[in-house]
């Protein structure tokens, strides 16, 4: 069965190609003051052979737009990240969007998320804001089964299909950001509702002992690797430029880790943050998918 190919990391992208420093404040403000950009990588993806683009409103929930004093501009940055997809969907003429369900506050801290009834009011207003306008929803990079349940739980009453993917340890890939099991949280996935569960924004390497894990029980699974040496200063609150991207990791390296996930019976596959659209192109060409 040929696999979904989704996009990469569009985020990042993004930085690479205004030229700015990485901040969570231009990472918002980047759907509003530069919406054609957003739009061109979406096209770029799509091109490059994906069937998925996600949303680009990663950081738009509403903790961290308070966090920055933009609590008021939700509905701008939400409107803004649907306009531009949808732009490089009918401009590409083929394609699905899908809806991005992130950690609510900060990324890989399983130990600052919110208590469960705000959370699960937060993900309510992002599914409320993005459903009219895709084609699925995308519960990701989430490191606790408490976040996957609650997520998963807000999307799947959208009535759209839902894929939960949880972010795995550097060094252990059985293992969630918490320390939680992974066939635990995959599991959790499922009973709230996600059709695909899958594994993201860790090394390779720990995406390849997950989908080892993952590909166990009878649910579709994905993976998608980030390109980073190691994300972890961002637990001690760096910028993302801080972070140092792999050498080792070009299109064709990232491609020869997508024919083994897809060899172990993944049935999505695309890329997270240092993931171009060259590495796409790759990966649907080693993997032999239409796009």
């Amino acid at each position: 069965m040929a696999a979904t190919i989704l996009d990469g990391g569009t985020g990042q992208e993004l930085v690479k190609r205004a030229g700015e420093t990485a901040s969570p404040l231009w990472s918002v403000k980047v759907l509003a003051q530069r919406p054609r950009l957003v739009e061109e990588v979406h096209g770029d993806f799509l091109a490059s052979g994906c069937d998925v683009i996600t949303l680009a409103s990663y950081a738009a929930t509403p903790t961290r737009l308070d966090r920055l004093g933009h609590a008021a501009q939700f509905g701008t940055y939400q409107s803004a990240a649907l306009d531009a997809a949808r732009r490089a969907r009918d401009r590409a003429g083929r394609g699905r969007i899908a809806g991005t369900l992130p950690p609510l506050a900060r990324d890989y801290r399983p130990e600052e998320r919110l208590e469960p009834q705000a959370a699960r009011s937060e993900y309510d207003r992002i599914v409320e804001a993005q459903a009219d306008g895709v084609d699925l929803f995308l519960c990701e990079t989430l490191p606790s089964i408490d976040e996957v349940r609650i997520a998963t739980r807000a999307a799947a009453a959208s009535g759209l299909p839902v894929w939960t993917s949880v972010t795995v340890k550097e060094q252990d890939g059985g293992r969630l950001r918490s320390g939680e099991d992974l066939a635990a949280a995959a599991e959790a996935a499922a009973q709230e509702g996600a059709s695909v569960v899958l594994a993201n924004c860790s090394p390779p390497e720990a995406i390849s002992k997950a989908a080892e894990i993952l590909s166990g029980p009878a649910q579709k699974f994905g993976v998608y690797a980030n390109g980073f040496v190691s994300v972890e200063a961002l637990r001690e609150g760096a910028h993302v430029d801080r972070l140092e991207a792999r050498e080792d990791l070009d299109p064709a390296a990232y491609a020869v880790f997508a024919k083994e996930w897809r060899d172990a019976g993944a049935s999505v596959i695309g890329g997270c943050c240092e993931v171009g659209p060259a590495h796409i192109a790759a990966v649907v060409a080693a993997l032999g998918e239409p796009g």
